[in-house]
């Protein structure tokens, strides 16, 4: 089980995280000029990296606030949590 620190409550377990997606993924636009293929791009392809990356989670069973994760998808260690008001953390290997 995962161990996320909420910058607004403090270390929690994962359960009461729910995973909101890679960060940055930027929407296209506006939407009467985006095509049926880069919608789909959009809505359903991701890089699915190894390593560190970036991601969004909510809170959902604490202070409901979003909230930055920087985590590895192949050890699942966390490196750092930010509010999505601050810089976003760094990636490094």
């Amino acid at each position: 089980m995962l161990r996320i620190s909420c910058p607004w409550c403090g270390p929690r377990d994962e359960p009461e995280f729910r995973w909101g997606g890679e960060v940055p993924v930027l929407r296209p636009g506006p939407p009467e000029a985006v095509s049926d293929s880069a919608w789909a791009q959009y809505l359903f392809v991701r890089d699915n990296p190894k390593g560190w990356v970036r991601e969004r989670w909510v809170h959902a069973f604490g202070c409901r606030q979003w909230l930055i994760v920087v985590r590895n998808t192949v050890t699942h260690e966390i490196r750092a949590t930010a509010r999505l008001t601050e810089p976003l953390p760094e990636v490094t290997p």
